[in-house]
């Protein structure tokens, strides 16, 4: 009717076309989600307390006598981070794996059709909550860690602490990915933690001694290069945790491929 305001169907700049699901409101919903699910925010908190804690337990109970660091004394101050990355895997897995239970995958399709859309949202949100984490998890860490230590701590002014705290975060948010990234293709955290769990704890070592070489490119021992002051093996810091991403990234377009193609 003349007079009458009819409601505008303009595309918005988040929107990019009428009717279209703005991508900014995707992630904030996978945002919502992560906080919601206690299987995904209790992992996320484990990261930091398993961390931490044990890094202050080991530290106020035999100092620098920390085993597995070696003569890597930066290395040695992020003894606990092998624990705290079993979360960061479980923070991953459950994140996504709640999306193949009770149907939550169809209704997540139906808020948003875009397939490709709704699994960038779902990982940028894994790899940004895993990423911010994982940093203040290892810088805390360190500091507190070497609070214990009198005469003989470092400090992030040394050389590599930095280095080594920052990217410690980013191998956490790279261990997350990898995790999420199966998990959406074995639609399952249970069986992609029963893989992961046991093959950083026991099969890399195991490959590690009959392997050689080959094994310092297993995902594990390449990213956590950049924690140590000297580099073992053929991979630097920085080239180790370009390996790590690799394997992560390999998983990830894994994972869009299954969304993309199998049936919800």
């Amino acid at each position: 009717m003349p007079g009458t305001a009819r409601p505008s169907t303009a595309a918005t700049p988040w929107s990019g076309a009428p009717g279209a699901v703005s991508p900014l409101a995707v992630l904030h919903s996978e945002w919502i989600k992560v906080r919601s699910l206690r299987g995904s925010l209790g992992s996320l908190i484990a990261v930091f307390a398993a961390t931490v804690g044990i890094t202050v337990l080991v530290r106020a109970t035999v100092g620098s006598a920390v085993t597995g660091s070696g003569d890597d004394v930066l290395h040695g101050a992020f003894y606990a981070l092998d624990f705290g990355q079993i979360a960061a895997l479980a923070f991953g897995a459950t994140a996504v794996s709640c999306e193949f239970r009770d149907g939550a995958l169809r209704v997540s399709l139906t808020a948003v059709p875009r397939r490709g859309l709704f699994y960038a949202a779902k990982t940028t949100v894994v790899a940004g909550c895993a990423w911010a984490v994982g940093t203040l998890t290892t810088l805390t860490a360190f500091v507190a860690g070497q609070a214990f230590l009198g005469d003989d701590a470092l400090t992030l002014g040394d050389p590599g602490a930095l280095r080594a705290c920052l990217g410690g975060g980013a191998y956490l948010a790279l261990m997350a990915l990898f995790a999420a990234g199966l998990t959406a293709v074995l639609r399952s955290a249970v069986v992609v933690l029963s893989v992961l769990v046991p093959f950083l704890l026991l099969v890399s070592f195991v490959i590690g001694d009959v392997a050689g070489p080959a094994a310092d490119y297993l995902p594990d021992r390449a990213g956590q290069q950049v924690l140590r002051l000297h580099a073992e093996g053929p991979l630097g810091p920085w080239t180790g945790l370009a390996v790590t991403a690799l394997w992560a990234a390999a998983a990830v377009l894994a994972g869009w491929w299954s969304v993309r193609r199998r049936d919800a």
